[in-house]
């Protein structure tokens, strides 16, 4: 599964990292989302966070 996080959306709210945290992770200095592992957790719980992304700036 290739997870995407369009940088142009993600406003930096954390709630993916705060959902799935073994895949996601906040760039601090840049302000956005990235993917750490993208194999670090469930595709349902990957899927959960990717649906609540305020901005669905997550994709597959």
């Amino acid at each position: 599964m290739a997870l995407i996080i369009d940088e142009n959306k993600c406003i930096g709210c954390g709630v993916c990292a705060s959902m799935v945290d073994t895949v996601f992770e906040m760039n601090d200095e840049e302000g956005f989302a990235t993917v750490k592992d993208p194999k670090g957790a469930s595709n349902e719980e990957i899927q959960e966070a990717i649906e609540a992304c305020p901005v669905e700036a997550i994709s597959i």
